[in-house]
């Protein structure tokens, strides 16, 4: 097991990017505790930095993709690395084509925070485990209840989508350079539930009024529902819920309301 130092000494080479939101794990246990969610699966990881976590999921896994899009550090990994069982590829993860690469049983990453909800609403299309350390406060965001001052329209979108288990809490001085704030490492479960594109939308939509009671909130909305304020009006008073405010609603409670405004819409 390396040092801290031992990865600040490399970094002296390899400069990060910060357009890329690069704070590189130097923290092996993190990447140990990582990688143990990781074994005997195929496992695609994001970012893989100085290839901490890598070597740790590679000693696990039956198969590993790491997606890097920082061609600098994809040479330095190719020469560093050295597992028949790792596949490296210099490209944007996001662009990429994964029907050549089979099934994918876990996805892995020190997540760059500029990405994470990206990320997120990636895993929530392909339905992938994922094992994952984000922003503490993104995660905090992710599992805040109704009713809490975080409770928010990602908040709902988590709570709909994943089951969300908690890792280790993650100190800033595990990675260089030092990021602002601490992290978490969390993992992600998909539930399968298929929200879809309008009710996403009609959710966010109200969710962003959530502190006015859900008539109000519809109404506000009426530009992004492309309807009248007076329609809005009218499908806001038509519901039960309408005196109720949106954040104090549970998550499958907004998701049965924006079923009940998508047919509402279709209807008009």
């Amino acid at each position: 097991m390396q040092s801290a130092e031992y990865y600040r000494n490399i970094l002296k080479s390899i400069r990060p990017h910060k357009r890329l939101g690069q704070n590189f794990l130097i923290d092996e246990s993190v990447a140990k505790a990582e990688a143990a969610h990781c074994s005997g699966k195929r496992v695609v990881e994001i970012g893989p930095g100085l290839g901490i976590l890598t070597k740790r999921i590679c000693e696990e896994a039956e198969s590993v993709v790491a997606v890097e899009i920082d061609s600098e550090l994809c040479n330095f990994l190719r020469s560093e690395l050295r597992f028949e069982n790792l596949k490296l590829v210099n490209a944007d993860f996001f662009k990429m084509d994964f029907s050549g690469l089979g099934k994918i049983d876990m996805l892995a990453s020190n997540v760059p925070y500029s990405l994470s909800s990206k990320l997120l609403m990636w895993l929530s299309n392909k339905g992938v485990p994922a094992v994952l350390c984000l922003q503490k406060e993104f995660v905090g965001r992710m599992k805040a209840q109704p009713g809490s001052s975080e409770y928010s329209r990602l908040s709902v979108f988590a709570s709909l989508q994943f089951e969300m288990y908690e890792i280790m809490d993650v100190p800033a001085r595990s990675f260089y350079p030092v990021p602002r704030v601490d992290s978490k490492v969390i993992y992600l479960k998909s539930k399968g539930v298929d929200i879809g594109l309008e009710n996403s939308k009609i959710i966010s939509l109200i969710m962003e009024h959530k502190n006015r009671k859900l008539r109000n909130a519809i109404e506000n909305a009426s530009s992004g529902l492309k309807i009248s304020k007076i329609k809005a009006r009218e499908m806001g008073d038509s519901l039960i819920e309408r005196d109720i405010r949106p954040s104090k609603m549970q998550p499958a409670q907004l998701l049965a309301i924006a079923r009940k405004l998508s047919n509402k819409l279709q209807n008009l």
